[in-house]
């Protein structure tokens, strides 16, 4: 069992009987970073048959903007990821939990997890795909992770919990989970904000992500 799929299983998949496949056609990306730009960012959209989340070098992340990631000093990546306050924490609490957290969810949860390993290794037997975003694009999904987490004043580190692995932890975040709006939807918007022709409103499913990232990636 992967990383993503031990702490998953739940709300997605009652969502999954309320999921569209549905496939765009891929306009000119604004978001693409062009082979003459000078900077490219590398952003890992990672998911298994559930769950998704957003990987980020640690080194292009500036801990002034996002005062958390004081606590993972020496990562390699860092990994995103969304989901309701209760039940994330726990997936192993069974079905009446995950019914709670798709139906009448008390708020929400960031996961941030830090590793060394390459991307491909540490989240095996996922689905792994790599997006090149320009420096605009880059930071406006930046901002859009950033702006998930709930701090008390601006600025200020939001509070940290123990996470699901090492070197993890679990923040407060903004926003609420329901049955349609997941995991999934959250990086759906996330990619959107960043000028990725995805509709977040027909994204519940890992799957519904995925088809439609396929639609956006330019081909190589």
């Amino acid at each position: 069992m992967t990383l993503l799929q031990r702490r998953t299983l739940g709300p997605a998949g009652l969502a999954l009987f309320f999921s569209l496949s549905v496939v765009y056609p891929n306009p000119v990306s604004q978001w693409a970073c062009a082979n003459e730009e000078a900077i490219c960012h590398s952003v890992f959209i990672v998911h298994d048959s559930w769950h998704a989340a957003i990987v980020l070098r640690r080194s292009e992340l500036r801990d002034e903007f996002m005062p958390e990631l004081a606590d993972f000093p020496s990562a390699g990546f860092v990994e995103f990821s969304w989901g309701d306050k209760d039940y994330f924490p726990a997936p192993q609490t069974g079905v009446l939990d995950a019914i709670k957290a798709a139906l009448w969810s008390s708020g929400s949860v960031m996961h941030v997890v830090a590793f060394t390993d390459p991307v491909e290794h540490f989240y095996r037997g996922a689905t792994v795909t790599e997006l090149s975003l320009n420096a605009t694009a880059y930071q406006l999904l930046f901002d859009y992770i950033n702006q998930t987490f709930a701090r008390e004043k601006p600025l200020g580190r939001a509070r940290a919990a123990p996470g699901l692995i090492a070197d993890s932890r679990f923040y407060p975040a903004t926003r609420k989970f329901s049955l349609l709006r997941t995991c999934n939807t959250w990086v759906a918007e996330a990619l959107a904000q960043a000028g990725l022709p995805i509709s977040s409103g027909y994204v519940i499913t890992a799957g519904n992500l995925h088809n439609q990232l396929l639609a956006a990636k330019p081909a190589p």
